[in-house]
């Protein structure tokens, strides 16, 4: 192998990417879970199964729905929601973002946002939003697992794959209750406004 070619070849392994994580999917539908507690206005907390040992927490209340997956602190579970400001609910299938080891560090799950007709006040299908929600998985060591990023849906070409990038890149280092997660890409006018409660 002539030497130039040899060096370009060394160079562009050192500086080639670590390999990409990997999806897995699971189903959350609500029969498949167990009720944990309900309390007036048909609210609800429910234990869902997730991935391994790694649980789907599902939390409703006042037509609005919350989430959070892994081993998430006690406080977050008892006190903690996350949702958006409309009406909403989520669909059941839940892709997980793995490390290298397997590890689910990230889940991604797809947000039905029921904006109301501003004529009638009432949630109608044309004005329905569609948004990705981007979680960090909590571990067992720290319980540390939040939402960490949006992505609309409807005004994003390649959504998933957006999604996906955003879980890899920022559930690592993403602190919950410090950092504060946003959109990514295009934002449409039915992506709705995220609302964050996190317990200290």
């Amino acid at each position: 192998m002539r030497p130039k070619l040899r060096y370009f070849l060394s160079a562009a392994l050192i500086s080639a990417p670590a390999l990409a994580n990997d999806s897995a999917y699971t189903d959350a539908s609500r029969d498949k879970c167990r009720l944990l507690r309900e309390w007036e206005g048909a609210s609800s907390q429910m234990l869902c199964p997730g991935i391994g040992d790694y649980p789907v927490h599902f939390i409703e209340s006042d037509m609005r729905q919350s989430f959070f997956f892994g081993h998430a602190r006690q406080s977050y579970l008892e006190n903690g929601f996350e949702s958006f400001g409309p009406f909403n609910h989520a669909e059941t299938t839940v892709e997980w973002r793995l490390d290298a080891n397997g590890k689910p560090v990230a889940a991604i799950l797809r947000w039905i946002i029921e904006n109301p007709d501003p004529q009638t006040d009432r949630s109608t299908k044309a004005f329905e939003g569609q948004v990705l929600v981007i979680s960090k998985v909590a571990q067992k060591e720290d319980g540390d697992g939040c939402v960490i990023g949006y992505v609309d849906a409807l005004a994003n070409a390649d959504a998933n794959t957006l999604a996906r990038r955003i879980a890899d890149e920022r559930a690592a280092s993403f602190r919950c209750g410090t950092d504060q997660a946003s959109y990514h890409g295009n934002r449409g006018e039915k992506a709705g406004e995220p609302m964050h409660f996190l317990p200290k």
